[in-house]
């Protein structure tokens, strides 16, 4: 867990490093510096020497960035963390914009005319580094990039070490394939592909493909390290020695090349000459420009391993079932809890949080959370990832809602869900409101839908119910999880934003409509889900897909209004809760399955 970035807030952080930056920025002759949330590994979730924006503007959410001039600065952070990055964010240092309205490029196309504007190769991908360059020059500025980080040398010795947890095997019955047969595979689809190697930067690909696990990124099992892979399934793995386990080479086999992550550079030096297959979107600038250095020919394509990481296979996905039944007993006892003492007790957030965490430890087999538990009471339910830190932690309230979000990592699945629960008496408008989420909900669970469609297309199915009455939510419907990896998983995803990837067999999303009231509370319902393989319909002409509901746990019946309800969306929501009772029933015992009982009796 994060621990020197005070999530309490600190807006001192600018008033104390933005000097420090702008004294070297002098230095290497540089009017400014971009500096991106993501790491050399394009981390959505960082390790804490690579969070540069924390520890430039005190700022720690998930998605964010900051350009600094030298008589002016500025950081970005999207509608989830506009609270958050005010609390956290000294506006006398820094303004705070909206990364995705404008964002950077707009900021740049106001940066002084003549301004040199260093970039840290290794920190931006070539696809996002060219919108940036255009950018600037649309202001006549220059994007220059840095042989050392400016930033990084004004950190200096308080900068923590980069981590060393132990890569460890991921054992095949587990993972539903042994790592010389995923390799082949992908060794098949570099030749497919017209290269002879790939560079793999992507923690999660590496994990995925040499069926390994870590630990350096928070809240993931994620190891940093690269990879070459050649088309005969052969592979060279570079991670810091210091995280390699006695067990790790025999697990590998002879196949793979285990080497210190010092020799990658010379290693990519001597592909001049070869095609090699590298993602624009997933590795930074760095490796194209040292590639193109070398030699090579570069191969711009989705990193292979994507999409197979990505379709779960059988073994996976009974894994996965087996995750969710195991966190669902955990989550409807703490429901239970909610619903019965928490009713009297009226705790607050962080008690909340430490109820459920503690519920998913009791099963004994929680390896870490797969986020931060959002606990939100109130208007801090409407804030979509708000975390429970300092004085904005609030106590429930009767008459209000509660609204938590948490998962956890188990060596057999990922798991990510919400809930939303009454606090004494609901009111008939939260019961409405929270009516709609749900018949949202049911929308995206019971769609069928043809081979080829895409995520984007389904996003307005969810949509339906909410806009018809006049709603809408400002976050996605769906994102992909992984088997024991990340809880964000591209590429697949259900979102208003355009997205041409199709959803395959074997895809894990989530499905999580919402409604937010800001200053009052919020709601959401999620659960994850699993794509089913295209079957007839009776009376149909095509195949279609459908999914199959993976994470089982109660709805709160009190904000159920069945009169809004057609004939088929309560038949799914009895159907849900008799199979949440059969599927968790048995790990549970005494007043919680007595009231999981209860729960479940049909509407």
């Amino acid at each position: 867990m994060r621990q020197s970035f005070d999530e309490t807030t600190d807006p001192s952080f600018g008033a104390k490093h933005l000097p420090l930056v702008r004294a070297r920025l002098a230095e290497q002759g540089l009017d400014g510096l971009l500096v991106p949330h993501e790491d050399e590994h394009q981390n959505e979730y960082l390790p804490e020497a690579n969070d540069r924006l924390a520890w430039l503007t005190g700022f720690t959410g998930s998605a964010g960035a900051a350009v600094v001039l030298k008589d002016r600065a500025a950081v970005f952070a999207d509608g989830r963390y506009t609270v958050q990055v005010r609390a956290q964010v000294d506006p006398g240092q820094f303004e705070i914009l909206d990364l995705v309205e404008g964002g950077v490029p707009a900021y740049l196309a106001g940066a002084p005319k003549g301004a040199v504007i260093g970039y840290d190769a290794r920190l931006h991908s070539p696809d996002a580094l060219a919108g940036l360059t255009r950018a600037a020059a649309r202001a006549g500025a220059e994007l220059k990039p840095v042989d050392v980080n400016p930033l990084d040398q004004a950190w200096g010795d308080a900068r923590p070490g980069q981590p060393q947890a132990p890569v460890v095997p991921h054992e095949d019955r587990y993972s539903g394939e042994s790592s010389a047969s995923k390799r082949a595979r992908i060794g098949r689809a570099v030749t497919d592909a017209g290269a002879d190697v790939a560079v793999l930067t992507a923690p999660s690909s590496i994990a995925w493909l040499f069926n390994v696990r870590g630990g350096d990124v928070i809240r993931s099992p994620l190891p940093l390290g690269q990879a070459i892979v050649a088309a005969d399934g052969s592979a060279q793995l570079f991670l810091d020695p210091a995280k390699v386990t006695n067990e790790l080479p025999g697990w590998l086999g002879d196949d793979v090349a285990l080497k210190p992550s010092g020799h990658l550079d010379e290693a990519l030096g001597e592909l001049s000459g070869r095609k090699v297959l590298i993602d624009p979107a997933q590795s930074s600038a760095w490796y194209f420009d040292r590639l193109e250095g070398a030699g090579a020919t570069i191969v711009r394509a989705m990193d292979p391993c994507a999409l197979p990481r990505a379709a779960k296979n059988p073994v996976e996905i009974e894994g996965t079932r087996q995750a969710h039944i195991r966190d669902g007993a955990a989550l409807t006892r703490f429901l239970h809890w909610v619903g019965t003492t928490a009713q009297e007790t009226l705790p607050d957030e962080r008690e909340i949080a430490g109820v459920l965490e503690g519920f998913r430890e009791a099963t004994g087999a929680l390896k870490d959370l797969s986020f931060d538990t959002i606990a939100g009471a109130g208007p801090n339910g409407a804030l979509p990832h708000y975390k429970p830190v300092g004085d904005k932690i609030r106590r429930i309230e009767r008459g209000s809602l509660l609204l938590v979000d948490g998962g956890g990592q188990y060596l057999d699945g990922t798991t990510d869900v919400t809930r939303t629960m009454a606090i004494g008496e609901p009111t008939a408008d939260q019961i409405r409101m929270f009516t709609l989420v749900l018949k949202a909900h049911i929308a995206m669970a019971v769609i069928r839908f043809p081979v080829g469609t895409t995520g984007h297309q389904l996003d307005a199915v969810a949509r339906a119910p909410m806009w018809m009455a006049g709603l809408d939510y400002d976050h996605g419907t769906g994102h992909g999880v992984g088997s024991y990896l990340g809880v964000h998983e591209g590429p697949q995803r259900i979102a208003k934003a355009v997205n041409t990837q199709p959803l395959l067999t074997g895809m894990i999303l989530s499905n999580e409509p919402g409604y937010y009231r800001e200053g009052h509370w919020g709601i959401r319902i999620e659960t994850l889900q699993v794509v089913t393989a295209p079957e007839p319909i009776p009376g149909g002409e095509r195949p279609m897909h459908g999914f199959e509901q993976l994470t089982f746990a109660p709805l709160d019946r009190r904000l159920i209004d069945v009169s809004m309800l057609t004939d088929a969306e309560r038949a799914y929501v009895d159907a849900y809760h008799a199979e949440t009772l059969a599927k968790v029933g048995p790990l549970l015992d005494g007043e919680a399955l007595e009231w999981l009982k209860i729960q479940a009796v049909p509407l």
